[in-house]
């Protein structure tokens, strides 16, 4: 039987383009920020999980050990864990199951990114396997067109209807970004602004899409018996779950995401969650997209599928709706991809502590935290709640 594990502590830089900064500096500024909001001497964690988006990115190798210093590693344990644009959440899975495993007691988890000292379109235009895939994929905006026109056609969603959700979602998230002293993009937008922005891959426009963002986050997981010791309020795990599909694009279905379903119900079979927009408090869901993440709200069981867009123009998951997703404005506004799924990690911690400032979810006791990686095949979920 595992372990009860909570978070007690996080740590995030301010996100966006740093180049006040070297990289070592930005990883050390999350983890250094965790340290001293938590009180824990760096000497007391047993082990440090750490990863970004793959290597590729950083033009570094063995990025575990070039940071090492920074994260206050030497002479201990290190795992790196990378798995794409869901690096973050396996980053936590990995720091959870380690602690709950009896193998360690406080595990410090960091996801970083320097996405302006490199090339992410390239990365992830060249990361396809290069005689089939790569000639039409186009990085991550021609994924998720492809995916977005499946899901809408699927459903037979007006082209309006949908369009107008999108836009209702990228103004939604732009302002909640005002409030989280984090976020990195931080603009007054209106419905007609998102709806005639330069179109990047149709349907997808300019401010339906993340920024590529510098940044860094670091989490500290502990077991029941050291928070008891340290006498710390805790965000406890209560679910997790992770599932993965076919390598190539076409061969498995991105509409009804098996991926995404399998994942969510692991986290909610663990966590004891049956209707989960009714239980649920609040969501950190991975929307580097718009239109996607209306399709993963009907993933997740928030309702059922083809109606995403309609509850999103009632209001249903906005701040003051029924489920708030994303009030920190999500990956839409912030973007430092090996960090983003830990960020989401972050902010739900955040929420059930009731630390999250001004845009704290009154009352929330659970939530959901969530990322996509791969190339468009894995998803990974995790829920937290303020008690065990």
């Amino acid at each position: 039987m595992a372990r009860p594990v909570g978070i007690i502590g996080t740590g995030q830089t301010k996100h966006g383009k740093r180049m006040d900064v070297c990289y070592p500096e930005l990883v050390r500024e999350a983890v250094m920020t965790v340290f001293a909001e938590t009180g824990i001497d760096p000497g007391d964690i047993d082990g440090v999980v750490s990863g970004t988006m793959p290597s590729m990115m950083e033009g570094i190798a063995l990025t575990h050990f070039y940071f090492a210093d920074a994260m206050q590693a030497s002479g201990k344990q290190i795992l790196k864990t990378e798995t794409c644009g869901s690096t973050g959440v396996s980053i936590a899975h990995t720091a959870y199951y380690w602690v709950a495993s009896g193998m360690a007691d406080l595990v410090l988890a960091v996801g970083h990114e320097k996405m302006n000292e490199g090339d992410s379109q390239a990365t992830m235009t060249t990361v396809a396997e290069p005689f089939y895939q790569r000639f039409f994929i186009a990085g991550a905006p021609g994924v998720f067109s492809m995916q977005s026109q499946m899901w809408t056609d699927r459903y037979g969603i007006p082209e309006d209807k949908l369009r107008d959700a999108a836009a209702y979602i990228s103004v939604t998230h732009h302002n909640s970004a005002f409030d989280n002293p984090y976020a990195h993009i931080k603009i007054r937008v209106t419905m007609d602004d998102v709806k005639n922005a330069r179109i990047i891959t149709y349907p997808v426009r300019l401010l339906d899409v993340c920024p590529n963002s510098d940044g860094a986050c670091a989490v500290i997981f502990a077991s029941d018996k050291m928070i008891r010791k340290l006498g710390k309020k805790a965000a406890w795990v209560k679910g997790v779950g992770y599932s993965g599909e076919e390598y190539y694009f076409g061969d498995s279905d991105k509409a009804v995401w098996q991926a995404a379903i399998q994942a969510a119900k692991q986290a909610y079979k663990q966590a004891g969650i049956r209707n989960p927009r009714k239980e649920l408090d609040v969501a950190e869901v991975y929307n580097p997209f718009t239109y996607q993440e209306m399709l993963f709200y009907e993933c997740f069981g928030f309702c059922d599928f083809g109606q995403a867009p309609d509850l999103v123009l009632k209001g249903t998951f906005g701040r003051k709706g029924e489920l708030p997703c994303d009030p920190s404005g999500g990956t839409l506004c912030t973007n430092p991809i090996g960090a983003t799924g830990l960020i989401r990690t972050a902010e739900a911690a955040l929420q059930v502590m009731g630390k999250a400032g001004d845009h704290q979810v009154p009352g929330a006791k659970l939530a959901l935290a969530h990322a996509m990686g791969g190339v468009d095949q894995f998803n990974g979920i995790i829920i937290l709640g303020s008690e065990k």
